[in-house]
């Protein structure tokens, strides 16, 4: 049997992916799921900032930094994304790279920011993703990462390690990124969870953080390097 080639197999299905994920992409990024993560992640950024979009996808969410004075680099497995993003950005100066989020082809210390949205549970090893992260922004630079809650349909997609198949999506729990993120110079400086409508109207704020996670969606971290 063949060994399996984790980087191979995550660049062909995301080149499948990518036109079904564009479609949707902006619905996301405007109205959805995602709409709320860029204002959250500005509120970190100063103007003119060097943010690296880890997992950028077709660029949509580069894009709308770009719109606030965010000059952004890009990285991702997909061919086929990687041209979408290209053609998302065409009016700005972002640029796109191809790359494995474990390893980083930027020198420590580089980048102001990073943004990484549900990216982490798409690489092989996401200790080393999460690492290589920190390793490339410098200190007092700001990370926005955001983690799919116990809700999230895309979970599925790990499911099939558990009857021994291959997979190219390792989900962990918000409480596990936490966990990850010990012992790296990362504080955790804000918060915000992302819920399906069916938990929007329940009254979380009195609840333990631990079980607000868990009826997330997505749970979006804010960290800065010490």
């Amino acid at each position: 049997m063949a060994e399996f080639d984790w980087k191979k197999a995550s660049a062909t299905e995301w080149d499948k992916r990518s036109d079904s994920w564009h479609k949707r992409s902006a619905s996301m990024w405007n109205e959805g799921s995602r709409k709320e993560i860029i204002p959250f992640f500005l509120q970190y950024l100063k103007a003119n900032n060097h943010v690296c979009d880890l997992g950028c996808g077709d660029g949509m969410g580069a894009y709308k930094l770009s719109t606030h004075a965010i000059n952004v680099v890009g990285v991702d497995v997909s061919n086929e994304m990687l041209i979408k993003a290209n053609r998302v950005n065409q009016t700005n100066d972002n640029q796109f790279i191809k790359g494995d989020l474990t390893e980083l082809p930027f020198v420590e210390h580089h980048f102001d920011g990073v943004l990484a949205i549900n990216s982490m549970e798409w690489t092989e090893n996401p200790y080393n993703a999460v690492k290589e992260a920190v390793r490339i922004l410098k200190p007092g630079g700001y990370g926005c990462f955001g983690i799919l809650g116990p809700t999230a349909g895309p979970r599925n997609n790990s499911f099939p390690r558990l009857l021994g198949e291959k997979v190219i999506c390792n989900t962990m729990m918000p409480w596990e990124f936490e966990q990850l993120m010990q012992g790296l110079p990362m504080k955790k400086v804000a918060e915000q969870g992302v819920y399906k409508k069916a938990a929007e109207s329940l009254p979380k704020g009195g609840l333990p953080l631990p079980l607000q996670q868990a009826l997330s969606f997505m749970w979006i971290f804010i960290f800065q390097k010490e």
